[in-house]
């Protein structure tokens, strides 16, 4: 088994956790630091407060870093004393330059997993710098396919935008529901049976685009009677000033945010 440590147990890292063990990790293998008291670990996991309370006999083999970027600093400082393992860094702007300035000479991927991984349909997309051996790279891409699919990149820099697009992006969906349950009840309808209708409506439909082989835009248009109501909104929502670049400026705020906390 992969002996793992664990830095910072909240939703992705739990997440991710939980995966790992699912897929036939040992829990015995995994030490997890997390300050917060109230975080818990599954059963045979071991949790420490901090970095320096682990033991010293404990030689990680991969470091999985998943706390936030403002708190990257104060994570890394005690983790100086590895430099062998593999490290796995699941925070948003982070760069491999910085870590590489934080920790020395290591190998270091850089992956931004989402929040769909909680019940394994994330999607991450992940980056390695020159040391990161192909050993190393399964390694990782192992333990991110264990809560959904992985994608690689060699340009560090679409991180920015796969930042904003698909780690962003489950909160832009969330807001869609809000939205929808809204209008409905505007309209009308009573509120919980608003909420109802939209929550249904989009995971519904989400299920639909996962399992069919037809384009977004097929899917669309089978929705679509010409002159219906479908039509009617779509005209609102395709308008020059509609949804599409609303959505635009939202991802490239979320990207232009990412390239900031890189510093």
């Amino acid at each position: 088994m992969t002996r793992i440590l664990l830095v910072g147990c909240g939703k992705m890292g739990g997440a991710m956790l939980r995966g790992w063990l699912a897929r036939g990790q040992a829990a015995a293998d995994v030490w997890v630091v997390e300050p917060a008291e109230a975080a818990s670990v599954p059963v045979g996991v071991r949790k420490v407060a901090a970095a320096v309370d682990l033991p010293a006999s404990f030689r990680p083999e991969i470091v999985v870093l998943a706390v936030k970027p403002q708190k990257m600093d104060e994570a890394l400082a005690p983790l100086t004393r590895y430099r062998d393992p593999q490290f796995l860094s699941i925070a948003a702007g982070r760069t491999l330059a910085y870590f590489e300035r934080a920790l020395g000479q290591v190998a270091v991927v850089r992956a931004m997993p989402n929040l769909p991984a909680a019940v394994g349909r994330g999607i991450s997309v992940a980056v390695a710098n020159p040391r990161v051996s192909e050993e190393g790279r399964k390694l990782c891409d192992g333990l991110l396919a264990s809560v959904g699919e992985v994608a690689w990149t060699d340009d560090e820099s679409q991180l920015d935008t796969v930042t904003a697009l698909s780690g962003s992006g489950p909160a832009y969906v969330f807001l869609l529901v809000e939205c929808l349950a809204e209008a409905g009840a505007a309209l009308g309808l009573p509120p919980d049976l608003a909420r109802r209708l939209a929550r249904a409506t989009i995971t519904g439909a989400g299920e639909l685009l996962y399992r069919s082989t037809e384009e977004p835009g097929t899917l669309r248009e089978n929705v679509t009677s010409p002159a219906g109501t479908t039509f009617a909104a779509l005209q609102i929502l395709r308008a020059p000033d509609g949804l599409a670049p609303l959505v635009a400026r939202a991802v490239a705020a979320a990207a232009a945010r990412s390239r900031e906390l890189a510093g």
